[in-house]
């Protein structure tokens, strides 16, 4: 399966029914998405490996991941009506290697090949992003995760105090169509930068 064809696949899942601007939940574009998974496989994170999706949402990078051959992948999320939807999506493929859970990121334990991961920018919950960091790298050496642009210096900064590096970084844009009442545009378009981060 090629990027294109991917991010087909992945336009098939559906959306938060009702997003939770305290859990900062936005749909990972299914672009986004592929660029990612496309990257992590062709540096061999991602086929045969056990991968876990750090607050999965509606189930993307898991579902993505298992359709580019994880041996096995965990989605979890606190959210209860977000893994229902994620199962829903995964229930769209012929994929039966996938589990979700529902855990605070803080709570997860085990261990992973590799994390992916979109988590919240920090913009409502202060630290949101340091929480799946922090614990990302606690649980695998290879991490995927995506961070607004604007916020690089802190990321690359706060990768160094956790003892990692970003070996990767390429900067895509990230498309949010209108998901809240404040949201004043239908659409608004924000530069993010996705980090492939190795745990030294």
């Amino acid at each position: 399966m090629d990027k294109k064809e991917l991010e087909i696949a992945l336009q098939r899942c559906r959306g938060f029914e009702s997003p939770k601007i305290e859990l900062e939940q936005y749909v990972t574009p299914a672009g986004v998405a592929a660029e990612m998974l496309v990257l992590a496989l062709l540096r061999g994170d991602i086929r045969g490996r056990v991968v876990y999706d750090l607050g999965t949402g509606t189930g993307r990078l898991g579902i993505g991941a298992a359709l580019l051959g994880a041996k096995r992948v965990v989605c979890v999320d606190v959210d209860e009506e977000a893994l229902r939807i994620a199962e829903q999506n995964a229930g769209k493929f012929a994929i039966d290697n996938i589990e979700f859970i529902r855990e605070d990121v803080r709570g997860i334990s085990g261990r992973a090949d590799t994390v992916l991961q979109n988590p919240p920018f920090g913009v409502h919950r202060r630290g949101a992003d340091r929480v799946f960091l922090s614990k990302a790298v606690e649980i695998a050496p290879v991490v995927y995760s995506i961070h607004k642009r604007s916020t690089r210096n802190f990321v690359l900064r706060y990768l160094k105090e956790l003892g990692c590096r970003a070996a990767e970084l390429v900067e895509v844009v990230f498309e949010l169509p209108r998901s809240y009442e404040f949201h004043r545009k239908e659409r608004k378009h924000v530069d993010v930068d996705i980090y492939r981060i190795l745990v030294e």
